[in-house]
């Protein structure tokens, strides 16, 4: 097991999926180290890793520094209850509970794990990685991707600069990867739409330095 010396262990890899908390863990001002997992190399299966995430995916994450009288160390999985935990931990990026603020904020993070990340992946995997062409599964997935797009150029259309309101939060943060990963390598298949909002809103994000600095984390290329 990879460990280190700050108060947050960071296991992932530069997919849209991991960069989600790199961005998270730089906006929030965190202190962590940061450990590549190679899922080519079958690291997310091995012994030690499946103890902190047993559904065998990257991001994971380990706080040796939680709040609370509780002191004992604290492993999370999935990327949205990871972002939760941490927008909690520093009172960042989430309005506090009880409030429309917060629950909107949540709909749009719960959208993005239940429908954005999902449908863009397997239309990634159908385009991009299967080994037969299945011109069902391609139109399907990539038809389902742009109807996301769109939902979500509607309420950037409503809200202005943000997903879920007039603030930045931790739905952006979990959104963006995926949009700017999407619109870059599918511009081809997207040609026949405007998305004129989500291009306002993807320069917006990509122009924060914690952005450009966590889009990094856990890169191979790094």
């Amino acid at each position: 097991m990879a460990t280190g010396t700050k108060p947050i262990q960071l296991y992932s890899l530069a997919t849209p999926n991991g960069q989600k908390i790199g961005i998270a863990l730089e906006e929030f001002g965190l202190e962590y180290d940061a450990h590549l997992i190679d899922i080519s190399k079958d690291v997310q299966f091995e012994d030690w890793f499946k103890k902190i995430n047993p559904n065998s995916k990257i991001p994971a994450l380990v706080d040796r520094e939680p709040n609370g009288d509780d002191k004992q160390p604290i492993s999370i999985f999935e990327s949205g209850a990871i972002l939760i935990y941490l927008a909690d931990k520093t009172n960042k990026f989430l309005a506090p509970v009880g409030t429309r603020q917060r629950y909107e904020t949540i709909e749009w993070l719960m959208w993005q794990m239940g429908g954005v990340g999902p449908m863009f992946g397997q239309a990634n995997h159908f385009h991009k990685a299967a080994k037969e062409q299945i011109e069902y599964a391609k139109k399907r997935y990539l038809d389902e991707s742009k109807r996301l797009l769109k939902v979500l150029d509607t309420q950037l259309g409503k809200t202005g600069s943000y997903v879920s309101g007039s603030d930045y939060t931790i739905a952006d943060m979990a959104i963006f990867p995926w949009v700017a990963f999407f619109t870059k390598n599918y511009k081809d298949q997207l040609n026949d739409e405007s998305y004129s909002n989500i291009d306002k809103w993807l320069n917006i994000i990509g122009e924060r330095p914690q952005v450009k600095k966590g889009l990094k984390v856990c890169s191979k290329d790094a």
